[in-house]
């Protein structure tokens, strides 16, 4: 379930969809009102209606989304080759694929990562510990709330969000309250805090590769991040139990090489953001130059492993017994934990990608960009795509307003930053980390729980952007 997670987080691409290259300008013709056009439109949507009920249908989300993305453009070359400018569109649907690639690229290596930290034991571990220290249910709600928050600007919000989930699992049995206020506040806090960091969530990735906002601009964001999750739980903190949950035992011995690799991990981003900032190459080279530090780690443990093997081995084997943990061998292979990505949830995200670029090809994301950012004040624009990421995708929202490119200030670009990462918390369906909660707490976390503190959370939504307004008019 952590695998399957940890990806809804990371999504789509670049500024670069934008459909040419500088030498080379792309001629694309109005397909808007042509069959293709239409036809595009029907496809793209009934895709994405099969990915929203896999767990229904059982279809992986990946199959409807990649056959899309190929029959949009497929059906888009028809047009262009018979019109003799087939060279257009293979430049266009390029320049889409680079902009997926990169991303790719960039999430290859954070998901090698942290799938690595997971198998060396340290989200065990931190699990453990919390649940050995005899905290009360009202305490745990504001730690995993805290927790959520503050890791999910570095992690992502779908492996945070598990992570706390199973603490609040093991913590609330018996104490249904418990185990349904502190999902929804783990859901509100990691999408909160993935809103203020560059790598924190899909959103804010896609806006620093745009470069519409520079890297640090982005921590002005962190206190309407606070009050989005700080708002509501204030409010349900009232609704949590006083009492004690039972303390377990010591938390695990994490294995060998483990805090090696948690200190390589904060190295690789601090070596994507200095590639960005100060090479102004893209952070994905920077995150693979980080990925070499683990395999070098990886080739260093290889060499240096001895493995401990008990005089009494051969009886273990002779009687079919586990041996000890610490008679076992902790090999580490970097390239087990890049296989072990979930490789439906990034083709599922090749198929968005690519066919929100064939529409932006065929003109639908320029109509949509007079609607929302010609027809409308920017703000109510803004806050339009907020909520309207509570019932699509994030990524996909922020990828087809990059796409559109509107002509605002960096104070209305951090506000549409900052609304379609909150505006998933609006509804359990909203986000990556809320999907993944209903999947981990069948019968305590669903979409009617989640419902009924829409109320609150939307406090927290309109709070943070009166906070945005106020803290930062200067971008304006």
């Amino acid at each position: 379930m952590l695998k399957s997670i940890l990806l809804a987080l990371m999504i789509t691409g670049l500024p670069g969809l934008a459909l040419a290259d500088a030498e080379a300008p792309v001629q694309a013709l109005n397909l808007t009102q042509s069959w293709v056009g239409y036809l595009a439109i029907a496809i793209f949507a009934l895709a994405y209606m099969l990915a929203m009920v896999e767990e229904v249908t059982e279809l992986n989300k990946s199959k409807p989304m990649v056959l899309a993305a190929s029959l949009i453009w497929m059906f888009i070359a028809s047009v262009y080759v018979s019109g003799g400018m087939g060279e257009q569109a293979g430049r266009a649907f390029r320049a889409s694929l680079e902009g997926y690639a990169e991303l790719f690229l960039f999430i290859m290596v954070s998901m090698a990562y942290l799938n690595a930290l997971e198998e060396r034991g340290v989200f065990d571990n931190l699990r453990v510990w919390l649940l050995s220290k005899g905290f009360s249910y009202r305490k745990l709600f504001w730690i995993t709330g805290g927790m959520s928050f503050f890791m999910s600007a570095v992690c992502n919000n779908l492996t945070t969000a598990l992570l706390m989930g199973a603490v609040i699992m093991a913590m609330g049995k018996g104490n249904r309250q418990f185990v349904t206020v502190a999902a929804v506040n783990v859901v509100v806090a990691t999408n909160a805090g993935g809103s203020f960091s560059p790598f924190g969530d899909i959103t804010t990735l896609l806006v620093w590769q745009s470069g519409v906002v520079p890297f640090k601009d982005f921590f002005s964001l962190f206190l309407p991040a606070v009050v989005n999750f700080a708002l509501p739980a204030s409010i349900m903190h009232f609704w949590i139990p006083k009492e004690q949950p039972a303390a377990v035992g010591k938390a695990p011995t994490m294995k060998r090489g483990a805090l090696a690799m948690m200190v390589l991990f904060l190295l690789t981003i601090i070596t994507a953001v200095s590639f960005e900032n100060f090479l102004e190459l893209p952070p994905a080279a920077g995150m693979l130059a980080g990925l070499t530090y683990l395999k070098f780690l990886s080739f260093y443990m290889q060499k240096t492993e001895k493995q401990t093997v008990s005089d009494f081995a051969h009886v273990y084997r002779l009687f079919q017994v586990e041996q000890p943990a610490n008679n076992r061998s902790q090999k580490f292979d970097v390239f087990k934990h890049v296989a072990d990505l979930e490789w439906d949830t990034l083709l599922f995200f090749y198929g968005v990608m690519v066919s929100v670029g064939g529409l932006s090809f065929i003109g639908y994301l320029t109509l949509a960009s007079d609607v929302l950012y010609v027809g409308m004040d920017p703000t109510i624009a803004n806050i339009v795509v907020g909520i309207l990421s509570a019932f699509i995708d994030n990524g996909t929202i922020m990828f087809a307003v990059l796409t559109m490119h509107p002509d605002i200030s960096q104070g209305q670009w951090l506000l549409v930053t900052l609304t379609a990462g909150v505006g998933g918390s609006l509804l359990a369906i909203g986000s990556a980390a809320g999907v993944g909660l209903m999947g981990q707490m069948k019968g305590y976390y669903t979409f009617s729980t989640h419902l009924k503190w829409m109320p609150v959370i939307l406090l927290g939504f309109f709070g943070s952007i009166g906070v945005h307004f106020l803290i930062n008019a200067g971008y304006f």
